[in-house]
């Protein structure tokens, strides 16, 4: 039942920020806020959970939705899910006080979709009817489209039109693998059914198998994203308000790889394991092209953007070595970039807000006017290019070592992104905060330092990393029941089907 709580205290707050602003224009934010905290709270008690270590459900809850066609209302939470819960919850709270002074239009309806887009996100992290999934896989785009498209910048509809037509043209291949799924548990067990576990038990076999996986594959890499998929995201990014930056590196493009975690490989373990040299090629291909073009980015926002589709090629090389270790290290990177990346969007976010230009060439010299800015931007730059102690050097660290356990050219290949991340990340901090101060080509007269309240923020993340970085363990313990759970079953899939 506290699942079906946490999604309906944001799609009931949505609603009530929405309305309250006709009384008080301050309302919708604070409204928005206590939602999410509670929700936080409320996700802090799925902790105390027995189970998690061996892969139980730490909660769940299933009823009857469409019965005639095997449809039902089941979500459920093991210890995978909590982690990426906490992770929506922490970075919705970030994301709210990022656009706590920049919205200032039309603020209850951009809280409504804020929350809406989360609550989205908290049931596919939590959907195991696959119909049912696909439904809150619809719900948190179209709220990021109008976030996007509202109160994004100068070319904010082309951004948000390119989201949707790229996510939604995907995302109807995912449903018609679905169908092809439910329609083959309907040929091989007489009756039609949705539910996650019913469908790890059918067999599609042959080409048909490849093709429907690659259904799935292609919604969840567009969503990563993932090289050839990947050109919506530096758009989306540049043009997003600084809240939806938030949530879009932070949470949205998680769903992708957990995705692939959960589905796409375990239903088509088989078909998954073929492929598996393919997608450990393009996540190469992603980590080093992806960085190579971050090198030619003048837009600081585009920069960020083509840093996190070079970062996520380390999930989806960790999940298609598909062993512990790199499963391990795909979850720790997705926590991580969810943390490093989400920062980078605020920061170049408030210095869009300050001096209304993301032209890295107008910019230098800013340590002498935003130290405390300086500090924190040298710190998440330093935690997204992987330095030992923080959350991504452990998240990339064992990605990379699981992967070596699988393919150990295309490891060596993806470990140069490492040396090319400390090269961009540390020109980005020089170019802008290091050289001689200039204000010839933009308006510095609302260059201040960061806030109280946005040190607050960034602090936080601070601690979040470091607490990755120095504890790793209480995440991987967290996660691990259910990853091995996963793993276990779909290696006797396939030990099954080699036998016969």
């Amino acid at each position: 039942m506290i699942l079906v709580v946490l999604i309906s205290v944001l799609f009931i707050g949505g609603v009530l920020a929405w309305i309250s602003e006709r009384i008080n224009p301050d309302y919708p934010r604070l409204i928005a806020l206590i939602a999410i905290l509670l929700d936080l709270v409320l996700m802090l008690t799925l902790l105390g959970g027995d189970g998690a270590s061996d892969g139980a459900w730490l909660a769940s809850i299933s009823a009857d939705w469409i019965p005639r066609f095997g449809i039902s209302f089941y979500l459920a939470a093991d210890g995978l899910s909590v982690l990426l819960l906490l992770l929506t919850a922490f970075l919705g709270a970030i994301a709210i006080g990022s656009a706590w002074d920049e919205i200032k239009e039309r603020r209850g309806f951009f809280y409504f979709n804020l929350l809406w887009t989360l609550a989205g996100v908290l049931g596919v992290f939590t959907a195991l009817d696959l119909f049912l999934f696909f439904f809150f896989w619809e719900v948190m785009l179209i709220p990021m489209y109008f976030i996007i498209a509202i109160w994004g910048h100068e070319n904010k509809n082309y951004a948000a039109m390119k989201f949707f037509l790229f996510t939604q043209v995907t995302g109807m291949l995912m449903l018609i693998s679905i169908l092809v799924l439910a329609y083959f548990h309907y040929v091989q067990f007489g009756v039609f059914s949705f539910n996650y576990h019913d469908l790890l038990n059918v067999s599609t076999g042959g080409r048909l198998e490849m093709w429907v996986m690659l259904g799935f594959f292609i919604a969840f890499t567009t969503k990563l994203p993932s090289v050839p998929f990947h050109s919506w995201l530096p758009d989306a990014h540049s043009q997003a308000p600084t809240a939806g930056s938030v949530i879009l590196a932070g949470v949205l493009l998680k769903t992708g790889a957990y995705g692939l975690i959960r589905f796409a490989v375990p239903l088509f373990p088989e078909a998954s394991m073929a492929f598996a040299p393919v997608a450990m090629t393009l996540a190469a291909i992603s980590i080093l092209y992806c960085a190579k073009v971050a090198f030619a980015q003048t837009d600081i926002k585009r920069l960020i953007a083509y840093t996190s589709v070079s970062h996520m090629g380390f999930v989806t090389l960790g999940v298609y070595a598909w062993n512990e270790q790199a499963l391990q290290g795909a979850v720790m990177t997705m926590l991580a970039h969810g943390l490093s990346a989400a920062a980078l969007f605020m920061l170049a976010g408030s210095l869009q807000h300050r001096i209304h230009t993301r032209n890295i060439p107008d910019m230098g010299g800013f340590l002498v006017k935003v130290p405390y800015m300086a500090t924190v931007a040298l710190f998440f730059s330093i935690a997204a290019l992987g330095m030992p102690g923080l959350g991504n050097f452990i998240g990339e660290f064992l990605a990379l070592l699981g992967a070596f356990q699988a393919n150990i050219p295309l490891t060596v290949i993806s470990a140069f992104g490492l040396i090319l991340a400390s090269v961009y990340s540390l020109w980005v901090i020089q170019k802008i905060f290091h050289g001689e101060y200039t204000s010839s080509n933009f308006d510095d007269s609302h260059l201040a330092d960061l806030s109280r309240r946005e040190m607050v923020y960034f602090g936080a993340m601070m601690l979040g990393l470091v607490w990755m970085g120095m504890y790793p363990q209480s995440f991987l313990d967290l996660s691990a029941g259910a990853l091995n759970e996963i793993l276990a079953r779909s290696e006797l899939i396939i030990a099954t089907v080699v036998q016969n």
